[in-house]
């Protein structure tokens, strides 16, 4: 299975370093991947969380037992585990594959900082449609800001963290 996934990595890393030349003078490589991937995992997010919010929900509200869970909530907990695995298989197998971390650390990680950004959405929703009384779908798009610097930085440092090399700690403690 993994080499499926890393086949099908590097076929989509062709595809999206074709365009590259277009944004290099604006970024670097990694970064445009990250972008391409996280721009598609966003408007899979957003158009799951549209048709679950509208079609499958119907604006309704979800009883479960004791408590009552509003419709853009439900929403959001219903796609979650989509967007998380299609999020982490791109970030993984397309954009930070240089990393040496294993993959089981990766996944840890990757939630840990997937449930940051769930609590960023959760209050997000419920004070802009809750709060402010904004459209649910509207307010998920501009929630999603917020959790894209967020999850930048986390998968870049943290989740996908390369191993430095004894060279460079070599050279680094030499220059302190």
């Amino acid at each position: 299975m993994q080499k499926l996934l890393i086949k099908i990595g590097h076929y989509i890393q062709e595809a999206i370093d074709f365009t590259y030349p277009l944004f290099r003078k604006f970024m670097p490589l990694q970064l445009y991947r990250y972008g391409v991937c996280g721009c598609t995992n966003v408007v899979f997010d957003w158009v799951l969380y549209f048709f679950t919010y509208n079609f499958i929900l119907k604006y309704r509200l979800i009883d479960v037992g004791p408590i009552a869970i509003s419709p853009h909530i439900a929403s959001l907990i219903i796609i979650f585990p989509a967007t998380t695995i299609s999020g982490f298989l791109l970030q993984k197998y397309v954009t930070f594959t240089a990393s040496e971390l294993r993959g089981r650390v990766q996944l840890i990680r990757y939630y840990m900082i997937i449930l940051i950004n769930l609590l960023i959405n959760y209050a997000g929703l419920k004070l802009l449609v809750d709060g402010m009384n904004l459209y649910p779908t509207p307010s998920k798009m501009i929630i999603t800001i917020a959790t894209i610097i967020c999850s930048y930085v986390g998968q870049n440092k943290f989740t996908f963290k390369m191993s430095a090399h004894p060279a460079e700690e070599t050279e680094k403690t030499n220059n302190t």
